[in-house]
Protein backbone atom coordinates (compact mmCIF):
# COMPACT_ATOMS: atom_id res chain seq x y z
CA UNK A 1 0.00 0.00 0.00
CA UNK A 2 2.80 2.42 0.89
CA UNK A 3 4.54 1.80 -2.46
CA UNK A 4 1.26 2.68 -4.26
CA UNK A 5 1.04 5.91 -2.26
CA UNK A 6 4.63 6.81 -3.19
CA UNK A 7 3.85 6.23 -6.88
CA UNK A 8 0.74 8.41 -6.60
CA UNK A 9 2.75 11.10 -4.83
CA UNK A 10 5.41 11.05 -7.57
CA UNK A 11 2.73 11.22 -10.26
CA UNK A 12 1.22 14.32 -8.61
CA UNK A 13 4.57 16.06 -8.19
CA UNK A 14 4.38 18.05 -11.48
CA UNK A 15 0.96 19.46 -10.49
CA UNK A 16 2.27 20.42 -7.06
CA UNK A 17 5.35 22.05 -8.57
CA UNK A 18 3.24 24.01 -11.06
CA UNK A 19 0.97 25.27 -8.26
CA UNK A 20 3.95 26.28 -6.10
CA UNK A 21 5.75 27.99 -8.97
CA UNK A 22 2.64 29.97 -9.94
CA UNK A 23 2.53 31.44 -6.45
CA UNK A 24 6.16 31.76 -5.50
CA UNK A 25 7.55 32.65 -8.94
CA UNK A 26 10.86 31.18 -7.86
CA UNK A 27 11.84 27.70 -9.06
CA UNK A 28 14.06 27.01 -6.06
CA UNK A 29 11.46 28.07 -3.50
CA UNK A 30 8.77 26.12 -5.37
CA UNK A 31 10.94 23.01 -5.40
CA UNK A 32 11.63 23.40 -1.67
CA UNK A 33 7.92 23.77 -0.90
CA UNK A 34 7.06 20.68 -2.94
CA UNK A 35 9.84 18.64 -1.32
CA UNK A 36 8.63 19.67 2.14
CA UNK A 37 5.08 18.77 1.11
CA UNK A 38 6.11 15.35 -0.15
CA UNK A 39 8.09 14.67 3.00
CA UNK A 40 5.17 15.78 5.19
CA UNK A 41 2.84 13.54 3.19
CA UNK A 42 5.12 10.52 3.53
CA UNK A 43 5.68 11.05 7.24
CA UNK A 44 2.05 11.93 7.94
CA UNK A 45 0.44 9.47 5.54
CA UNK A 46 -1.39 7.85 8.46
CA UNK A 47 -3.27 11.16 8.94
CA UNK A 48 -4.87 10.99 5.48
CA UNK A 49 -8.43 9.90 6.18
CA UNK A 50 -9.88 9.70 2.64
CA UNK A 51 -12.30 12.58 3.32
CA UNK A 52 -10.99 14.22 0.15
CA UNK A 53 -8.89 13.10 -2.78
CA UNK A 54 -5.21 12.51 -2.12
CA UNK A 55 -4.37 15.37 -4.48
CA UNK A 56 -6.62 17.77 -2.54
CA UNK A 57 -4.93 16.72 0.71
CA UNK A 58 -1.49 17.33 -0.82
CA UNK A 59 -2.51 20.74 -2.18
CA UNK A 60 -3.70 21.75 1.28
CA UNK A 61 -0.32 20.75 2.75
CA UNK A 62 1.46 22.64 -0.05
CA UNK A 63 -0.78 25.67 0.46
CA UNK A 64 0.29 25.84 4.11
CA UNK A 65 3.97 25.47 3.14
CA UNK A 66 3.62 28.33 0.62
CA UNK A 67 1.93 30.55 3.20
CA UNK A 68 4.77 29.83 5.62
CA UNK A 69 7.34 30.77 2.96
CA UNK A 70 5.51 33.98 2.08
CA UNK A 71 5.19 35.00 5.70
CA UNK A 72 8.86 34.32 6.39
CA UNK A 73 10.22 36.19 3.38
CA UNK A 74 11.25 39.76 3.80
CA UNK A 75 10.89 41.46 0.45
CA UNK A 76 12.34 44.70 -0.82
CA UNK A 77 10.35 47.09 -2.97
CA UNK A 78 12.29 47.71 -6.15
CA UNK A 79 11.63 50.25 -8.87
CA UNK A 80 10.85 47.45 -11.33
CA UNK A 81 8.23 45.91 -9.02
CA UNK A 82 6.51 49.27 -8.73
CA UNK A 83 6.10 49.50 -12.49
CA UNK A 84 4.91 45.89 -13.05
CA UNK A 85 1.30 46.93 -13.40
CA UNK A 86 1.69 49.72 -15.92
CA UNK A 87 0.88 47.35 -18.78
CA UNK A 88 -2.33 46.44 -16.98
CA UNK A 89 -3.44 50.11 -17.04
CA UNK A 90 -3.55 50.14 -20.83
CA UNK A 91 -5.65 46.99 -20.96
CA UNK A 92 -8.13 48.17 -18.34
CA UNK A 93 -8.36 51.68 -19.82
CA UNK A 94 -9.14 50.29 -23.26
CA UNK A 95 -12.17 48.43 -21.90
CA UNK A 96 -14.02 51.51 -20.62
CA UNK A 97 -15.13 54.88 -21.97
CA UNK A 98 -14.48 58.22 -20.26
CA UNK A 99 -17.51 57.78 -17.98
CA UNK A 100 -16.32 54.36 -16.81
CA UNK A 101 -18.86 52.36 -18.86
CA UNK A 102 -17.96 49.36 -20.98
CA UNK A 103 -16.80 50.10 -24.52
CA UNK A 104 -19.34 48.53 -26.90
CA UNK A 105 -16.70 46.23 -28.41
CA UNK A 106 -15.22 45.32 -25.03
CA UNK A 107 -18.45 44.47 -23.21
CA UNK A 108 -18.08 40.99 -21.71
CA UNK A 109 -20.10 38.20 -23.18
CA UNK A 110 -22.34 35.90 -21.22
CA UNK A 111 -20.52 32.85 -19.96
CA UNK A 112 -22.67 29.84 -20.77
CA UNK A 113 -21.81 27.53 -17.89
CA UNK A 114 -18.81 28.61 -15.79
CA UNK A 115 -19.38 25.93 -13.12
CA UNK A 116 -19.03 23.21 -15.75
CA UNK A 117 -15.83 24.82 -17.05
CA UNK A 118 -14.22 24.71 -13.61
CA UNK A 119 -14.47 20.93 -13.65
CA UNK A 120 -12.57 20.59 -16.93
CA UNK A 121 -8.80 20.10 -16.88
CA UNK A 122 -8.37 22.14 -20.07
CA UNK A 123 -10.01 25.15 -18.39
CA UNK A 124 -7.36 25.14 -15.67
CA UNK A 125 -4.61 24.90 -18.28
CA UNK A 126 -6.02 27.99 -20.03
CA UNK A 127 -6.43 29.71 -16.65
CA UNK A 128 -2.78 29.03 -15.78
CA UNK A 129 -1.69 30.39 -19.17
CA UNK A 130 -3.75 33.55 -18.57
CA UNK A 131 -2.29 33.86 -15.06
CA UNK A 132 1.23 33.49 -16.49
CA UNK A 133 0.59 36.50 -18.74
CA UNK A 134 -0.20 38.78 -15.81
CA UNK A 135 2.65 40.95 -14.51
CA UNK A 136 4.50 38.94 -11.87
CA UNK A 137 3.53 41.18 -8.96
CA UNK A 138 -0.13 41.26 -10.01
CA UNK A 139 -0.28 37.48 -10.36
CA UNK A 140 1.37 36.97 -6.98
CA UNK A 141 -1.05 39.29 -5.19
CA UNK A 142 -4.01 37.62 -6.93
CA UNK A 143 -2.76 34.16 -5.91
CA UNK A 144 -2.19 35.29 -2.32
CA UNK A 145 -5.79 36.43 -2.10
CA UNK A 146 -7.71 33.91 -4.19
CA UNK A 147 -5.72 30.69 -3.87
CA UNK A 148 -3.98 31.03 -0.54
CA UNK A 149 -6.78 32.96 1.17
CA UNK A 150 -4.53 35.53 2.82
CA UNK A 151 -6.35 38.58 4.13
CA UNK A 152 -5.72 42.06 2.79
CA UNK A 153 -3.54 43.13 5.71
CA UNK A 154 -1.20 40.15 5.24
CA UNK A 155 -0.97 40.78 1.49
CA UNK A 156 -0.27 44.49 2.01
CA UNK A 157 2.43 43.76 4.55
CA UNK A 158 4.09 41.11 2.38
CA UNK A 159 3.91 43.16 -0.83
CA UNK A 160 4.65 46.50 0.89
CA UNK A 161 1.58 48.16 -0.61
CA UNK A 162 -1.37 50.10 0.73
CA UNK A 163 -4.84 48.62 1.09
CA UNK A 164 -6.21 50.74 -1.74
CA UNK A 165 -3.32 49.70 -3.99
CA UNK A 166 -4.03 46.07 -3.14
CA UNK A 167 -7.65 46.42 -4.25
CA UNK A 168 -6.57 48.13 -7.48
CA UNK A 169 -4.09 45.33 -8.23
CA UNK A 170 -6.75 42.67 -7.51
CA UNK A 171 -9.24 44.48 -9.74
CA UNK A 172 -6.70 44.66 -12.57
CA UNK A 173 -5.87 40.99 -12.17
CA UNK A 174 -9.52 39.97 -12.28
CA UNK A 175 -10.20 42.17 -15.31
CA UNK A 176 -7.17 40.83 -17.17
CA UNK A 177 -8.04 37.23 -16.32
CA UNK A 178 -11.65 37.76 -17.36
CA UNK A 179 -10.59 39.23 -20.70
CA UNK A 180 -8.12 36.43 -21.31
CA UNK A 181 -10.61 33.70 -20.35
CA UNK A 182 -13.32 35.23 -22.53
CA UNK A 183 -11.09 35.20 -25.59
CA UNK A 184 -9.23 31.92 -24.91
CA UNK A 185 -11.95 29.79 -23.30
CA UNK A 186 -15.51 31.12 -23.19
CA UNK A 187 -15.65 32.64 -26.69
CA UNK A 188 -16.89 29.40 -28.20
CA UNK A 189 -19.40 28.55 -25.46
CA UNK A 190 -22.17 31.02 -26.22
CA UNK A 191 -25.11 29.40 -27.91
Amino acid sequence: MELDRQKELNALRPDLLRFAHLQLRDSGAAEDAVQETMLAALVGNHRFENRSSYKTWLISILRNKIIDIIRSQSREVTASSLSDDETGDDLVDSLFDQRGHWQETARPGRWADPENSFEQQQFWQVFEACLDHLPERTARIFMMREFLGLDTDEICKEASISTSNCWVVLHRARMSLRTCLETKWFAGEEA
